[in-house]
């Protein structure tokens, strides 16, 4: 008799052994599946193994025959994970197929509330004070500039308002004073911002 490599993988809910039958026709293959024992033969080639670490339900396992290995699914009676496909059983023999059941861990996380993400995020929007002007006059963009050079402008008095639209309109836009003395003597020049060249349209 020819012993099979097999390996397996876990879920709680199910195990899965895969054994390396390769060419294996799936009209010799024969699996048995017991509670706590499952049987595999394939002419001389036979594999069992018992007892199982916990109970089965015969009638929701099943196989597939491919062309390298021969695939079982076990369904486990109680979920949880074993660890190993033998060994000694943490569960007793049962007759009757128990419910699901979760480990006390489980259980407690599935109790602890879910937090409610939409009403978190709200509730840290709405708490943001709000930045004013006051406090960085960046905060609302050109129209808070605007907004700053109207209050300059209604705050000043006649020379000011002279010297500030004086300025601007010559400067062609570069320049904003509000000192009509020195404005007052002559054409203000234009003054670019660094980098950039002043070019008259026509």
């Amino acid at each position: 008799m020819a012993s099979l490599r097999h390996e397996f993988y876990e879920t709680d809910e199910k195990l899965t052994i895969s054994i390396f039958d390769r060419g294996a026709d799936p009209a010799q293959v024969s699996v048995t599946f017991e509670p706590r024992k499952i049987g595999y033969a394939n002419g001389e080639k036979t594999l069992f193994l018992e007892p199982l670490k916990g109970q089965i339900d015969p009638e929701r396992c099943d196989f597939t025959v491919g062309k390298v290995k021969v695939e079982l699914r076990l369904v486990k009676m109680a979920q949880g994970r074993w660890g190993g496909i033998t060994g000694d059983a943490p569960d007793p023999l049962q007759t009757a197929p128990i419910g699901p059941t979760t480990s006390p861990a489980v259980a407690e996380a599935r109790a602890k509330p879910k937090k409610n993400w939409e009403e978190l995020t709200t509730k840290i929007l709405t708490s943001e004070k709000e930045v004013t002007v006051d406090e960085d006059p960046n905060v609302g963009g050109d129209s808070t500039v605007n907004s700053f050079f109207q209050k300059i402008f209604g705050d000043a008095d006649d020379d000011s308002k002279r010297a500030m639209m004086k300025s601007f309109q010559e400067s062609g836009g570069t320049t904003l004073s509000t000192n009509w003395e020195e404005v007052s003597k002559g054409t203000v020049e234009v003054k670019p911002p660094a980098g950039s060249e002043w070019k008259k349209w026509d």
